[in-house]
């Protein structure tokens, strides 16, 4: 049955006057804030830069190569340039203390961050190719590297968190989180761009995994699916809101193992070296090195 003229007019009176009434949920009125999409399409650049060959162009020769990453880095500057621009600027007009951006400063500092993110490139992909190597070692299953690339879930959220971090720690405001939500929803697993997560790391199966923000993670450890690194209950402050830039969530050690569904809560808790956690395991203690 559908509506009569005069119902939609109600109706656009009582949604608009919700907008009105309640700022939560809307964006009216505001100039600047991101592009989903593109922040998406900049994270399929990337993956063409990472991994060339397996995504995007697959003709690639030792002739077409530099043209064809030349494109890509060309497209990628000016996506990137345009999404940082506008994050920063939103960043000024939404944070706390919301005032009037200074576009030619947001213009200015979208081209320095977009600058040292490329300029970090080679070292990122450097440090992916070690993920890869991880999983390949870590996972009898994988009969080669080509199968890690093209088809494990775990490496895809990996790739994604190892970029998001990087903007996370030149500063961007919301791009970072767009980007690892993006990847949450396309591998199950939930890394935040705050995370410190070390060199050879090994995501086996990612279904569920949980990194929070202010979890540190050293070198070759390996996570399967279901673990949760989180927090404990939450400290209020004086307001009774939830207390923020506090470290929330554990460390965990070089070497270290957590098997499925583990779970390890607090910022105070640490995971020794060469420690193992076993399935299903609640931990909220640290444990030393090489524990079982």
């Amino acid at each position: 049955m559908s509506a009569e003229p005069g119902d939609l007019g109600d109706l656009v009176l009582a949604l608009t006057e919700s907008y009105r009434s309640d700022p939560r949920g809307q964006f009216i009125g505001k100039r600047f804030i991101p592009s989903r999409d593109e922040i998406i399409a900049i994270l399929e650049l990337l993956f063409q830069l990472f991994y060339p060959g397996y995504f995007g162009r697959q003709d690639l020769t030792e002739e077409n190569l530099p043209y064809h990453v030349g494109v890509l880095l060309s497209t990628l500057r000016e996506k990137l340039e345009t999404q940082v621009e506008l994050c920063l600027c939103y960043g000024r007009e939404s944070g706390a203390g919301a005032r009037l951006p200074d576009l030619p400063q947001c213009k200015s500092r979208g081209r320095a961050v977009t600058a040292e993110l490329l300029r970090r490139l080679p070292a990122l992909r450097t440090q992916l190719l070690g993920d890869v190597q991880a999983a390949y070692d870590g996972d009898p299953a994988a009969t080669n590297m080509d199968e890690i690339v093209l088809a494990y879930p775990g490496l895809r959220a990996v790739t994604v968190y190892r970029v998001a971090h990087a903007l996370h720690e030149l500063g961007v405001p919301l791009m970072p989180r767009i980007m690892t939500e993006w990847a949450h929803s396309q591998t199950g697993a939930d890394i935040h761009p705050g995370a410190h997560i070390g060199d050879s790391f090994f995501l086996d199966h990612a279904t569920g995994a949980v990194v929070g923000e202010t979890t540190r993670i050293g070198a070759r450890v390996k996570l399967y699916q279901g673990v949760t690194l989180g927090a404990l209950s939450l400290p209020r402050d004086p307001s009774g809101r939830v207390a923020r830039g506090t470290k929330r969530h554990p460390t965990v050690a070089d070497d270290v193992t957590i098997y499925a569904n583990a779970t390890v809560l607090g910022g105070e808790t640490t995971v020794g070296s060469s420690a193992v956690v076993g399935g299903s395991v609640f931990l909220t203690r640290s444990i030393p090195e090489g524990a079982l």
